[in-house]
């Protein structure tokens, strides 16, 4: 995992001849987050945040030295937000797509959450409209998955039912009201499978391989004025992708490289 990392952090190095992030000293920076997607963005159990994303946004912050405040948003709260001046970025794992960059402007690649159908062991069902049609798969309002689910499978006799965040879907799956969810594989294998309540449950087929959907993996958000901000976000990314903290993070949550995830 630490030789892919390595290698893509020289290539962004040399591509952009980086000698490091601006000196954000004294400066704030907002950074919103949706703390209900475990091992990216969740709460302990006495409130504070932490997860794969906010400690790689703490990393940044580091870099650039800058004083990050963070603040709670819906998912489909996040671009509106933004683009609202509520925060200064998106630094919630979302998902770098075609459509979201026609409002908003995005970091390099941070990492990649592939797409995956999540079902009740023994139930015979696959990521197809064939397999699914009639059939109920929750998604979270404003993700990718809710996204293409309503445009591909929804249209053609599926019925997809919105939330408002993760924890919803897994809760109504587990009663018995949907049959199916759909949901980045990362945060379904460590943030439902691998615990008590996800122990009947498991993954339905391969990825999902739409990139006009699922885009090409997940950066931050920021507004398409922000060109500073976005440049010095990446400065500092390049940065702990090389000198190791990257890997680090990395490696306190997964057993595999999150940057090349498939």
């Amino acid at each position: 995992m630490n030789k892919m990392i390595a290698a893509v952090s020289l290539v962004l190095i040399s591509a952009s001849g980086l000698a490091g992030a601006a000196d954000w000293s004294g400066k704030v920076l907002r950074l919103a987050v949706d703390p209900t997607y475990p091992p990216l963005e969740y709460k302990n159990q006495d409130g504070t945040l932490t997860g794969f994303g906010v400690d790689i946004a703490h990393a940044l912050c580091a870099e650039l030295k800058a004083k990050c405040v963070w603040v709670e948003s819906s998912w489909d709260g996040m671009i509106p937000g933004l683009l609202a001046h509520k925060f200064d970025a998106i630094a919630s794992s979302m998902t770098v797509t075609p459509k979201r960059q026609t409002r908003i402007a995005f970091t390099d690649k941070v990492s990649n959450a592939p797409a995956r159908l999540v079902i009740k062991r023994g139930a015979d069902l696959q990521p197809s409209v064939e397999s699914l049609k009639g059939k109920r798969v929750g998604v979270e309002q404003g993700s990718t998955q809710e996204a293409f689910a309503k445009a591909v499978w929804g249209t053609q006799g599926v019925e997809v039912l919105s939330y408002q965040n993760q924890d919803q879907v897994y809760a109504d799956l587990v009663v018995g009201r949907l049959d199916a969810s759909l949901q980045g594989s990362i945060q379904a294998s460590y943030g439902f499978l691998n615990k008590p309540v996800g122990k009947d449950y498991t993954f339905a087929g391969g990825t999902l391989d739409h990139p006009e959907f699922f885009g090409v993996g997940d950066g931050i958000g920021v507004r398409k004025d922000d060109l500073e901000l976005r440049e010095d976000l990446n400065k500092a990314l390049a940065t702990i992708l090389a000198n190791g903290t990257y890997a680090r993070i990395n490696d306190k949550y997964f057993d595999f490289d999150v940057y090349g995830a498939k």
